[in-house]
Formats: C-alpha cells, structure tokens, sequence
C-alpha cells in the first residue's frame, strides 16, 4: 500500500502548530534552513514557541522572522549567532534561552529520536554547566529569574561526566534538497548539518524538499534519513522567495 506524504501547501503542512509548541529546527547559521515553512509559520502566527535550534537565524532571516515578532518564548541553542535581536530579548528577560554545547545539542536531539532517555558527556563538566546558575532567562530588573540546574555527575575511567536528557519535540522542521512520497530524503553538502538530528527528534516532522522525486528514483545508499521519520513533505517551488539561499557573513578578499 503507497504513503503519499506529500503537502503542497505549505500553510496546511504547519496548521496545527498550536501556540506553545516545541519544534526542533534544521539548519546551521542559514545554511539549510526551512524558510518556506518557517515563513508559514510566521504567516500563522502561533506564538509561544519553544524551539530548539543550533542558532536563531539572523535579524531578517529564518528564525529571526518569528522572534523579531514576539512568537518565539524559548530557544535551545548552542550560539546566539548574528542576531542582535535575539541578544537584546535574552538580556531584557524576554526571552528564555538554554544554552547547550554544539555537541552536545547534536546529541540530545539524535538521542530523542532514538528513545534513549538520556547519556553521560565530559562536555562541560567541571564548568556552571555541571553545578548550575547559569541564566535561562532574565527578570526586569537584570536579576536572573530562571537559572539552569545542576547536572547529575558520574565517573568513568577517572573522568567526570554530566547526564545529558534526550530532546523531543512536538514538530520538527527540516530542508533537504532531495525527497520523495515516502518520506526518504537526501540532503546536499552541509546543508545536512542539524537536519537530520532534528527530523529524528520531532513527533510529527515536516520537510521542505527542493526536488520531489517518486519513491524508488532515491538509491538506499543515498538517502540520509529514512522516511519512518517524516510523516509530511512540502515540495519548494523554483524561485519561491521564501526559499532563498543567503548567506550569514559575507566577505571579500582583499586585493593586492
């Protein structure tokens, strides 16, 4: 029996993400971001958010979009990146943010979505990480209002280590450049980045796909995320803005 996952209208794809969601997004900086479906649900206006994300986007770009407008209360991240936005919301106590290293994030998301409940890492033992305090979010008056809480602590071959809990989310949103009906997706270069660990960590995942194709024209060796893990697919349109690919820091070399 075929399962055709497939949405075409980005704005059904994410209509039941209901305010106070918690959503694990793919991307890196803005490479491989969801923008279409981040742009859905910024056109929805569900706020509330909790999201877990390696960075927040840019001031103008991806995530940023939905925190620049209220919609996001709560980020897990391992960097605030070049938003300013997000730096200034944390600092003034609207925003609550759970700072985690890279690794470590990467970790909890593919623990999540593999039902490991939660694991050691020496990663930020023997720093506030492990003994707690760090601040989540800010009161109004510059005091900290939520602080992070201490870790459990165990020793293996003389080393300390934290226990780090598995994350899931409500919904995940992810971009790969190849997907079919099924759900089976390729991503390109570093674009795969967190996307996978994310698609992994959502209940209900839906991804944006650059190129549809049908079940089958994917080789078992070239698909990066079997389709167990996406229940929708959303195809891009060609030149659709909202899929734009920008790039965070440009540069220029200096001449001679």
């Amino acid at each position: 029996m075929s399962v055709d996952k497939v949405v075409a209208d980005p704005a059904d794809a994410v209509a039941d993400v209901a305010p106070g969601a918690s959503l694990a997004v793919g991307g890196f900086g803005l490479c491989g971001i969801p923008g279409v479906l981040i742009h859905a649900l910024l056109e929805r206006g569900a706020g509330g958010l909790r999201v877990v994300s390696n960075n927040c986007g840019v001031d103008d770009w991806g995530l940023g979009l939905l925190l620049r407008e209220g919609l996001i209360s709560r980020m897990t991240s391992s960097y605030v990146g070049e938003n300013k936005e997000f730096a200034r919301q944390y600092l003034h106590g609207e925003l609550e943010v759970e700072l985690v290293p890279q690794g470590t994030l990467a970790e909890r998301l593919r623990a999540g979505g593999s039902g490991i409940p939660a694991f050691y890492t020496p990663a930020g033992a023997g720093t506030w990480i492990e003994g707690g305090g760090l601040p989540w979010r800010y009161g109004a008056d510059g005091s900290i209002a939520v602080a992070s809480p201490p870790k459990e602590t165990r020793v293996f071959d003389g080393r300390d280590h934290l226990l780090e809990e598995g994350i899931t989310t409500d919904f995940a949103l992810v971009r790969a450049a190849v997907g079919d009906r099924h759900g089976n997706l390729r991503f390109h270069s570093s674009a795969r980045n967190f996307n996978p660990l994310a698609a992994m960590a959502g209940r209900v995942t839906i991804a944006e796909v650059e190129e549809l194709v049908k079940p089958g024209e994917l080789a078992p060796d070239d698909i990066h995320l079997p389709g167990i893990f996406v229940q929708r697919v959303v195809p891009v349109e060609p030149g659709d803005p909202r899929a734009e690919k920008r790039v965070e820091r440009r540069t220029v070399r200096v001449g001679a």
